[in-house]
């Protein structure tokens, strides 16, 4: 919560990038690129939500998995 308001972070995650293809499962720093992405918006205090959209399976599935840690 930030000044009394509510914060809501929303991550698109594409899994057809043109530039780089699968860019946001390719590991780096042995971790996928978008786990990177949800664990800084997880971990931020003025964040209160966190959604990840995506079409992709597999994202879909990391995303998932990433959030379970948090959870567990």
């Amino acid at each position: 919560m930030f000044e009394k308001k509510k914060i809501l972070a929303i991550i698109p995650a594409r899994g057809g990038s043109k530039g780089v293809p699968k860019k946001n499962i390719i590991e780096i720093f042995g971790k996928p690129l978008i786990q990177h992405s949800i664990e800084c918006a997880l971990n931020s205090k003025y964040i209160d939500k966190v959604i990840v959209s995506t079409e992709d399976i597999e994202i879909a599935e990391i995303a998932k998995n990433v959030v379970h840690m948090f959870l567990f």
